[in-house]
């Protein structure tokens, strides 16, 4: 399409919005949103997110928290980003541990072994600082997220993952807190379990320097728009490792040593 022929911004925006949440349901991947049209902005790849999060709350699904993610150096470095992004999921999208999830209700999932941060009161920015955020962690849990891509081939960059919901495909998460205090966050370390094999591994100071330091992130851009995270809400800070692939008949575990350890197995 080109720039004479293609329709005004934001409706091309919500169609786009429109086609993936079509591609939720229905397990078809679409062209990725950088090349619908030229001059594609992050602020329109979060305005895409945005009309997906009001059309799954219309349709009453209950948000349970939000993800961080491209907090690691090596995936911002692979999509030519200096920053995270962020996307949301829903009470229906969290898992716990020993959970069997069908591998068949996504298109390409990949799997990151991270912390979930259960708040014990509601952060709002802008100017939280990383105290306040640190102050704000009720409890920290294992957890995983499954990431899935809704563009086809996993063909991202930054605008098309935060159109995308941030990749985000179903959250897994302990049913136990893993037993730390939060102040010892940077040194934990956490591996990525596929089917026995360690597939890669982390401590917390590999999630942006500081784990506490994406929820302070995500509180003061939220807080920009009016938006707070809630008490009970649970974050996920980002990935320790690398994402990994996972297939039907494979367990994953986030494997946290001694303080703990969450397993999902996936099935046809």
């Amino acid at each position: 399409m080109t720039a004479q022929t293609q329709p005004p911004r934001t409706e091309a925006l919500d169609h786009f919005a429109a086609e993936l949440l079509e591609a939720t349901t229905s397990l078809v991947p679409v062209a990725p949103l950088r090349d619908r049209f030229d001059g594609v902005t992050l602020a329109d790849a979060y305005y895409v997110q945005t009309v997906q999060l009001a059309h799954h709350a219309a349709a009453g699904r209950v948000l349970a928290g939000r993800k961080v993610g491209l907090t690691s150096l090596a995936m911002q470095r692979q999509l030519g980003v200096d920053s995270p992004d962020f996307g949301f999921f829903f009470d229906d999208m969290v898992h716990y541990d020993g959970a069997v999830i069908p591998a068949s209700g996504f298109i390409q999932p990949k799997m990151e072994p991270e912390f979930g941060f259960v708040l014990k009161h509601a952060l709002q920015g802008p100017g939280v600082t990383l105290e306040q955020a640190a102050a704000a962690i009720g409890a920290v849990y294992p957890a995983i997220e499954i990431i899935d891509s809704r563009i086809t081939d996993w063909d991202i960059k930054l605008v098309d993952t935060v159109a995308d919901n941030a990749s985000c495909g179903a959250i897994a998460v302990g049913s136990v807190p893993l037993d730390l205090d939060p102040a010892q966050l940077l040194d934990v370390n956490c591996s990525l379990v596929i089917d026995g094999e360690v597939t890669g591994s982390g401590t917390g100071a590999d999630v942006m320097g500081n784990p506490v330091a994406p929820l302070a992130w995500l509180a003061n851009i939220l807080g920009a728009e009016g938006v707070a995270l809630d008490a009970g809400q649970l974050i996920l800070p980002g990935s320790f490792t690398k994402a990994e692939p996972v297939t039907a008949g494979s367990t994953a575990v986030a494997d946290f040593g001694a303080l703990g350890s969450l397993t999902i197995h996936f099935t046809d």
